[in-house]
């Protein structure tokens, strides 16, 4: 028999899940009392009697719903929300509501952006996806796997990702851009950090465990990057170690910043969403809407081709959701800060 305590959540996933790892330092931080369940998360469900949602995206949390029923929750974004409102204490969330949306922005880049970062890394070098290839089944299943079985699953998992890299759009024609746009995020992260210790401010917000999900991949997993992370981006190395447990951090002694006192150095990352990202948010939503099954736009200066991606369309979507539910005034102060940054381009 397979008991779960009660009043403990429940969280479902692989050590190698940006998206997981996001979770589990945020709730370390929230002090929300947890398992962490690692395997075949679909397997582990069934075994429980839970069913699977559909997709099973890593991770798969057990919230309540309206009727207080237990359902297997997938998409970090939405559950984040929801768990602010059960547990408020110790909030990743900012009060006000111009730089709340300001964090909003940061987490879907860092999610959405970041991890074509880590994607590409993973699965377009050879020796790197050679590694992952053989440590994903081990992770998956267990580590003392026969050799003969490591052998199937790592060519089963190494086939069906690579073939994936088309989602984050890594190719010949982007790994360019990928591998420039990593290093100048890096740069001026680490620009930034000499500035605040999180992104914005004394605290760390929603943003903070977004890009900690993706970098603690692309520092921990990923040798390529993580040897680029070294070379350009010994402050982001530390932060990336810091921030893997937060639970001790004194949220009354510290504070977030007022937007309009937020260093310059944010601003110039804010450069880097406009200059990389919100181009390909624009040309996807559009090939969405036209029914076209790939697209391609300037970024950087450079020619992007990708396939179209519904997600990120829905993700377009909800950025102007969050933006329109702003009041008067602070759609003027989102808008002034990000002024001349190109993220302007989405309203």
């Amino acid at each position: 028999m397979i008991l779960i305590m009660a009043n403990r959540l429940q969280i479902f996933g692989a050590t190698p899940s940006p998206y997981t790892q996001k979770m589990i330092t945020l709730m370390r931080f929230k002090r929300i009392p947890f398992d962490v369940h690692f395997g075949d998360v679909a397997s582990l469900l069934k075994e429980r009697n839970i069913t699977p949602p559909k997709p099973v995206l890593l991770p798969v949390m057990l919230l309540k719903d309206d009727s207080g029923n237990e359902v297997a929750t997938t998409d970090s974004t939405p559950i984040i929300r929801k768990l602010e409102k059960e547990h408020p204490e110790r909030s990743v969330l900012p009060q006000d509501q111009a730089l709340n949306f300001i964090n909003y922005l940061l987490e879907d880049f860092g999610d959405e952006w970041l991890t074509k970062y880590m994607f590409h890394y993973r699965w377009h070098f050879e020796a790197d996806a050679d590694k992952a290839g053989t440590i994903l089944p081990l992770v998956n299943s267990q580590v003392n796997l026969p050799d003969q079985i490591l052998q199937e699953a790592k060519e089963f998992i190494s086939q069906r990702q690579i073939e994936r890299l088309w989602v984050v759009g890594s190719n010949e024609d982007t790994a360019k851009i990928i591998d420039s746009s990593f290093k100048k995020f890096m740069t001026l992260f680490n620009l930034h950090l000499e500035n605040n210790p999180f992104l914005l401010g004394n605290l760390p917000t929603s943003s903070d465990f977004a890009f900690y999900g993706q970098l603690s991949q692309l520092i921990g997993f990923e040798h390529t990057s993580r040897t680029i992370a070294h070379d350009v981006a010994l402050r982001v190395i530390a932060w990336h170690d810091l921030m893997n447990d937060l639970s001790g951090l004194d949220v009354y002694k510290n504070s977030l910043n007022v937007l309009e006192d937020c260093p310059d150095s944010l601003k110039q990352i804010f450069n880097q969403v406009g200059k990389f990202y919100v181009p390909v948010l624009l040309a996807n939503a559009k090939a969405i809407d036209d029914g076209n099954e790939s697209w391609e736009t300037e970024v950087d200066g450079s020619l992007w081709k990708q396939k179209s991606f519904p997600y990120q369309a829905k993700c377009l979507t909800w950025i102007k959701d969050e933006f329109n539910s702003l009041n008067d005034v602070d759609e003027k102060r989102v808008l002034d800060f990000l002024d001349g940054t190109g993220c302007e381009k989405l309203f």
